[in-house]
């Protein structure tokens, strides 16, 4: 294929129509709650997945700063993250990893985001095994046998209804969401008594006793931390809102689907978790911090089996989204590796992933948050500079490998990287890697630096949006 030629996938992309697209409430927004109603999230938001890192986490200074810092992390994802994707999936009908071929390129956005996006998949299949195992574990004991050998079949067998049915999974998994969400509120119905008790300087001399570090963050370090946790576990779900946009009838449709799906959801359940663990210290003066583990669950309701119970189905609930994440990796294993055999691609990433829980590393949730945002934070702020200087619109294939996507990507992803790989510390890496990405993709296209735009023949009826009409990604205006 030569950089002036369009490749198949690009011509023979068709737009979703909009007979096919559904409101928010039906798509976007509960989908989007589903994922920040897993458990990982949210059990991981008082430490800010910092499972050994500043005692007393994002409550060190105060519930106040630890909802403010949870808030801001919010809005950052649906306005930064996730906006300006989902308004390109609503106006062109086009999934991500044609999108993705204004900014990285006709060849280069065959990987950038579409192959990325399922490597990623299977880190985050690894994350779900370990803790969902772990979970389950908790029934027979403490045994480190027993939660391997549960981690390899839960992701052996995800990765296969991923592969095959994930038609099944979704008919129960619009459902599943409700035991996170009842258990949330149980708990805090358990320990709101115990808030107005709650000390942040107690919690923070019982947290350094407890990991034996030396003191809790400032007011910034909270919020920063809440940003770098929040938004590096959202950041791949930020660049699918292209595929949650093609589906999305209108403006407000990808507007209220995020505000409500994305910036309330994160509010809601790691709000839900961050008070329960302030609850609970106010009352008891335990120090502890993992509001989904069977120990905390049945400290709570007096019974130890309770809280095995509840754990349990905790790791019920997080089964469809292993399926799911296995689903998007191997749709986009089969699209840029349509000439391997599906069942050895995905089988190699369950491998990986299996290799990632068993070894403890997926269990290092802060680690993995700082991968994610690191490697798409870049992506979303190019996307969200491309879109801005294409005059709110996809600019269309760009031939080749688009350098200004390239460059970008490459420079943020390091920057995003900076403190899980060496000492350097970058207050809200992902964050500081989004920008990056952005700053640095306009002065390279201002720099001519953009490779151009391929005609797509024919053009992607854009969806409508607002009350103006759109122009389509040939220039013309489709009423």
């Amino acid at each position: 294929m030569s950089n002036g030629v369009l490749p198949d996938y690009v011509k023979m992309a068709k737009p979703n129509p909009i007979q096919n697209r559904a409101p928010w409430y039906k798509n976007t927004a509960p989908t989007y709650a589903g994922i920040f109603l897993w458990f990982v999230f949210w059990s991981q938001a008082p430490t800010g997945g910092e499972a050994a890192g500043a005692p007393g986490g994002v409550l060190g200074h105060g519930i106040g700063a630890a909802i403010l810092g949870l808030i801001i992390a919010a809005l950052l994802c649906h306005f930064l993250f996730y906006l300006v994707p989902g308004l390109l999936g609503m106006k062109t009908g086009l999934p991500l990893y044609v999108i993705g071929t204004s900014t990285y390129g006709a060849q280069g956005g065959f990987l950038m985001p579409g192959f990325l996006m399922g490597v990623l998949q299977f880190g985050w299949l690894g994350v779900n095994s370990f803790f969902a195992s772990k979970a389950i574990a908790s029934f027979f004991g403490p045994s480190e046998v027993t939660w391997k050998i549960i981690a390899v079949i839960w992701a052996a067998v995800a990765a296969f209804v991923g592969l095959k049915g994930i038609q099944y999974v979704a008919k129960v998994a619009t459902f599943l969401p409700l035991i996170p969400l009842a258990i949330l509120a149980i708990m805090l119905g358990k320990t709101i008594g115990g808030i107005g008790d709650f000390n942040a300087e107690a919690l923070v001399t019982a947290g350094t006793v407890e990991g034996g570090a030396t003191s809790g963050l400032s007011f910034l370090g909270v919020i920063f931390l809440s940003i770098t946790f929040v938004v590096g576990f959202f950041a791949t779900a930020g660049a699918a809102g292209v595929d949650f946009g093609m589906n999305s009838k209108d403006a407000k449709d990808v507007q209220m689907g995020g505000l409500v799906g994305i910036a309330l959801a994160t509010i809601v359940a790691a709000g839900a978790a961050i008070l329960i663990a302030a609850g609970n210290f106010g009352a008891t003066g335990n120090y502890a911090m993992n509001p989904a583990s069977a120990d905390f669950m049945g400290g709570l309701m007096g019974s130890v089996g309770t809280g095995k119970v509840m754990a349990l189905l905790l790791a019920v609930a997080a089964f469809p989204p292993a399926c799911f994440s296995s689903f998007i990796a191997a749709n986009s294993f089969k699209t840029t590796l349509p000439k391997v055999n599906p069942f050895i691609s995905v089988g190699i990433g369950a491998g990986i992933s299996i290799l990632l829980a068993i070894t403890g590393l997926a269990g290092k949730a802060g680690d993995v948050f700082t991968v994610i945002g690191a490697s798409f934070g870049p992506v979303c702020g190019a996307m969200m500079v491309d879109y801005l200087m294409a005059g709110k619109k996809w600019a269309g294939p760009r031939s080749g490998f688009n350098p200004a996507g390239w460059i970008s990507w490459v420079v943020g992803f390091i920057v995003g990287m900076l403190p899980l790989v060496s000492s350097v510390k970058i207050p809200a890496a992902p964050l500081a890697a989004f920008a990056v990405g952005a700053v640095l993709y306009y002065i390279l296209a201002k720099a001519g630096l953009e490779s151009k735009v391929l005609e797509m023949t024919p053009a992607p009826a854009p969806a409508p949006a607002e009350s103006a009409p759109q122009e389509a990604p040939g220039g013309e205006k489709s009423e």
